[in-house]
């Protein structure tokens, strides 16, 4: 299938997974969503395109739960997105995750954490996760990391509000900046790039 406008169908798709993402409130684990083709998914199911004929070309698909592992230990996540793959009927997923963010001022913190374990991987990572998540600067945030099997790559973040900085109308604020998550976006590119198993 080839999509008309690739960035504007993707920012589309994230911007719905975003919405449902918000419905379901914070503190939930990571969850993929496959993006379809919406003409397929009605052609499939007629019955779907009075719910779909809103001229998207693509719709997310909510997957079924990532394993206990992957939820209980973020680390876990590269090495289940390395075994995912995707059948050639899924033109693309997205990936939610909620995640920390720190301060420019924190930089110190982490590297005084992480310097001194730097010769043993995990022990430097899991150092680094314990020092952002106890740093007082702290904000959590969800992270949304689409990429298309054509190349085309988004990700979005929207920090929590603070309890008095809620927007009551519900506006969700999704912000990006350049090379938010590369090594995520490679390892969702490569979901699409492995073949499936039989």
């Amino acid at each position: 299938m080839t999509i008309a406008n690739p960035s504007s169908a993707l920012f589309r798709c994230i911007r719905e997974v975003a919405e449902y993402a918000d419905g379901e409130g914070w503190d939930r684990p990571p969850q993929l969503f496959a993006l379809v083709p919406t003409a397929d998914l009605v052609a499939a199911e007629p019955s779907l395109e009075d719910q779909l004929g809103d001229g998207a070309e693509l719709t997310p698909i909510a997957q079924e739960p990532l394993p206990d592992t992957v939820r209980e230990d973020p680390m876990a996540l590269e090495e289940f997105l390395a075994t995912t793959s995707w059948s050639p009927a899924v033109a693309g997923c997205v990936l939610v995750q909620q995640i920390v963010v720190l301060p420019p001022d924190a930089e110190q913190t982490l590297d005084d954490a992480i310097v001194p374990l730097l010769a043993d991987r995990d022990a430097a990572d899991r150092a680094a996760r314990y020092a952002a998540v106890t740093h007082p600067g702290r904000r959590d945030a969800r992270l949304f990391a689409g990429v298309l099997r054509d190349g085309v790559s988004l990700c979005l973040l929207q920090v929590r509000p603070d309890e008095a900085d809620e927007d009551p109308f519900g506006d969700l604020d999704l912000r990006t900046t350049p090379n938010l998550a590369p090594s995520l976006v490679e390892a969702l590119h490569h979901t699409l790039e492995t073949e499936p198993d039989d």
